[in-house]
């Protein structure tokens, strides 16, 4: 064995032995702390969001000044995930992100690629929210399928009995949960706690984040004044199979740049082991030296910010009034 090759194993072995270390040494710290997932959820946000000023509430609420991404996405997810009854996975996924950053970290490290840790890091941090992106988007796909049917029998009622407290009474069985606990609450605002019911359905539109659900409550409390405006009910419920309509159509036609892409990408990843079977002094340039090194560290931040692109370019259109 030569002095090289033995120096260079010496080395990944003490690089392995302070990544173990400093593991451990994390761990002691959490377990001396007494950090719970909540507690580092609550660091995190604080972070990202800090405490606004009420000039800076006011700047943001006349569009002068722009809230951080970071801090829009993380409250979204949170926001969701509670709607969806999982609030509590907020928590595990922040939890898991940190982990998983370091993880990325250890890995970029352990190939001898300093200029890969930032990139690596990232990518694997953002893995737990990029998946509860998707759960939720599966669960809005759900919710606006069952809110398209609720709608359109609570319409109906409603033109037959101008109505509305009735209308919803009478389709509450045939609505399916999450919608139904929505209607529900509205049932027993009305019936227990106040008749107004215009008041009760300012409170159902905020129930549902969505522009089209919004419009019929708009148009419903409109409705309670002048009741010549209940067939213009009719057209938004429309609003919402024209929308699903669009996007099924889209989806085959979305589906086919995603599959291209993420060709493209497994083959670009997939050149790296193809050098080590071709040429052993290839891969060995790309792996060890320093200009190696930077080229598969700007591969891989293009394939993180074209990802980011393409996921955002490719997602399902939605109605915005």
């Amino acid at each position: 064995m030569s002095c090289s090759s033995f120096y260079e194993g010496m080395v990944k072995k003490v690089v392995v032995f302070q990544l173990i270390a400093s593991l451990l040494f994390v761990i002691g710290i959490v377990l001396l702390l007494k950090l719970t997932p909540e507690r580092v959820t609550d660091d995190i946000l604080k972070c990202v969001s800090p405490k606004q000023s009420l000039r800076d509430k006011v700047k943001i609420a006349q569009g002068k000044k722009k809230c951080r991404m970071i801090s829009i996405e993380l409250k979204y997810i949170s926001e969701a995930l509670t709607v969806t009854g999982k609030g509590g996975q907020f928590a595990m996924i922040c939890t898991v992100s940190l982990i998983l950053l370091f993880c990325g970290g250890v890995f970029a490290v352990l190939i001898d690629n300093i200029f890969l840790v930032p990139v690596m890091a990232t990518a694997l941090a953002l893995i737990p929210f990029v998946y509860a992106k998707s759960t939720i988007t599966h669960y809005n796909k759900y919710t606006k399928m069952e809110m398209e049917t609720a709608l359109s029998g609570v319409t109906t009622a409603y033109i037959r009995t101008d109505d509305i407290v009735r209308a919803v009474n009478e389709n509450i069985s045939y609505i399916k949960p999450p919608i139904r606990d929505i209607f529900r609450c509205f049932l027993g605002e009305t019936t227990a706690i106040s008749s107004d019911i215009k008041s009760a359905l300012v409170n159902l539109k905020d129930k549902i984040n969505d522009a089209i659900f919004k419009e019929w409550c708009d148009t419903l409390i409109a409705c309670q004044d002048d009741r010549t405006l209940k067939m213009t009910l009719l057209p938004i419920i429309s609003k919402l199979t024209d929308v699903r309509i669009v996007n099924n159509e889209l989806k085959t036609i979305i589906y086919e740049p995603q599959k291209e892409y993420w060709t493209m990408v497994a083959l670009v990843v997939g050149n790296i082991p193809l050098l080590y079977m071709l040429n052993h002094h290839w891969f060995y340039t790309l792996m060890s030296t320093i200009p190696g090194k930077i080229v598969i560290s700007i591969t891989g931040a293009i394939i993180f910010i074209t990802a980011y692109f393409m996921r955002q370019y490719t997602r399902p259109i939605e109605y915005k009034r």
